[in-house]
């Protein structure tokens, strides 16, 4: 049977209170209170949609991805690159063999289940013994606006294959629709939407129900069969509507996170589907829709498995970890919604030397350095002659990868002179386990939490956004852990 063998989702760690943004925002749109409750996961400013993909799919795989897995199914309507495939960064980033089919799954929010679905037929054909499906979305809206107060951000990671299923695909039925909801062309950074009450009653309201009726139509499914329904939906009434128009009973329907998190577009019914797993008995069956331009809906059947799995963090873990995000205007300049002072040490941007990134792209992306066969001691960058004096052993390197490594703080610093969006830029040094030292920014931490020692995780960042030449670099960052997740 083919089903998902491993599942992880990915919250950033900042938090932004919608009152915060009301209160700075609703001189021009006094409509925005009634959408101030809660609060909303929001990317930090070294992070994007291919940021949060990495960081979900090593958590479902406990930071790192076997080689049989063959096959990358990246889903997102924000990806940074509209030429330049975005799931091949990952690729490099997650150390997937060179020859996995890498795909950018685009276009809409629905692509984060379109995404799994593409993973399972590459796995049902044989083409791959495993295929990796990751979901995320940092979405951009204009300041003040209802979707501003409604998106929030997240990824979301499912591995699909043959052997150890957790839950089994039963069946899956697709509508495709060119419904006008949010509409952005390549060149623009922020969709225009359609009119609310149009998006709410014709497009959630109508077609996901139209969809999952003739699913259950198709399948001679009954909707008291299911343990938990999960579709999205970022209108508290209209969500509640929809599973009463299906017949689904109130405590059988997923929460939408809605107060929580927030509607994560591509990355919702796969963020939403990680927590219910975490939670679901053997025989358990879960109904999982995925909406936009049209509605993907995803019957999952659960097996006695799911009982011996957990992500490296779980969403609860996840959704612990956070720390507020103000003033509103911070959020906004994370987003580069604002211009702000960089001062002159942020204002020149050296060209990205794209020729050398792409001859130490495995250093760079994966982390990747080397280690002696002589006297075994890991190197990074890689290296051709041995940096221990004692050896300096010519050409006798192999290949060792980095970011599957614990590690531990081994000094630090606090940088107030050096431009940041998050002041104060926080780098040291970083011992491996098992040797190895190397220095690293940190990220997703206050200063005065760090401490010598401290363990740290290795997560895949932006480095910076040169948005003169549209490029955007990525590098490794340590994260300071505070306790144990598991």
């Amino acid at each position: 049977m083919v089903g998902i063998t491993a599942y992880g989702a990915y919250l950033p760690r900042y938090r932004l209170e919608r009152k915060t943004v009301v209160k700075a925002m609703a001189w021009i749109n006094p409509a925005a209170w009634g959408l101030a409750g809660g609060e909303k996961a929001v990317a930090g400013a070294d992070e994007d949609a291919v940021t949060l993909a990495a960081a979900a799919a090593r958590n479902a795989c406990r930071f790192r991805i076997e080689p049989t897995c063959t096959a990358l199914f990246a889903g997102s309507s924000t990806f940074p690159y509209a030429e330049r495939q975005n799931a091949a960064i990952l690729r490099e980033a997650l150390s997937l063999p060179e020859g996995a089919l890498a795909v950018d799954v685009t276009g809409s929010t629905r692509a984060g289940t379109s995404a799994v679905l593409a993973a399972a037929a590459q796995v049902a054909s044989g083409a791959s013994p495993q295929a990796l499906a990751v979901a995320s979305d940092a979405r951009r809206a204009k300041m003040g606006s209802a979707e501003e107060l409604l998106y929030g951000d997240a990824g979301a990671a499912v591995m699909v294959g043959r052997e150890g299923v957790l839950a089994e695909l039963v069946g899956w039925s697709s509508l495709s629709a060119d419904f006008p909801g949010p509409i952005r062309e390549n060149e623009k950074k922020i969709a225009r939407s359609w009119e609310e009450r149009w998006i709410r009653d014709e497009g959630y309201v109508s077609l996901i129900p139209k969809a999952v009726k003739a699913y259950l139509a198709q399948a001679q499914v009954a909707p008291d069969v299911f343990s938990t329904v999960i579709y999205p939906c970022p209108y508290p009434r209209e969500h509640a509507v929809i599973g009463a128009k299906l017949g689904f009973p109130p405590e059988r329907i997923a929460d939408p996170l809605a107060a929580q998190v927030g509607d994560t577009g591509a990355a919702h019914p796969v963020l939403m589907l990680c927590r219910a797993l975490e939670s679901a008995s053997a025989g358990d069956h879960i109904l999982v829709v995925g909406y936009g331009s049209g509605v993907d809906v995803l019957h999952f059947r659960v097996s006695d498995a799911v009982a011996s799995f957990k992500p490296a963090w779980t969403f609860e873990a996840l959704a612990a970890r956070k720390a507020a995000l103000a003033p509103y205007e911070k959020a906004a300049a994370f987003r580069e919604l604002l211009p702000v002072e960089t001062g002159l040490r942020g204002e020149f941007q050296a060209e990205t030397p794209l020729s050398v990134q792409w001859r130490y792209r495995r250093a760079i992306l994966g982390l990747e350095g080397t280690r002696c066969r002589r006297c075994g001691t890991p190197q990074f960058p890689p290296q051709r002659v041995c940096a221990v004096a004692e050896c300096q052993a010519v050409d006798e390197t192999e290949p060792y990868l980095f970011s599957d490594k614990s590690a531990r703080v081994f000094s630090y610093t606090g940088d107030n002179l050096a431009f940041s969006l998050d002041p104060p830029q926080i780098y040291g040094i970083v011992d491996f386990e098992g040797g190895g030292r190397m220095m690293l920014d940190f990220t997703d931490c206050a200063l005065e939490a760090v401490r010598v020692d401290q363990p740290v995780e290795l997560h895949f960042r932006r480095k910076y956004h040169d948005s003169q030449r549209g490029v955007h670099t990525y590098f490794w960052k340590a994260v300071p852990v505070e306790a144990a997740q598991h």
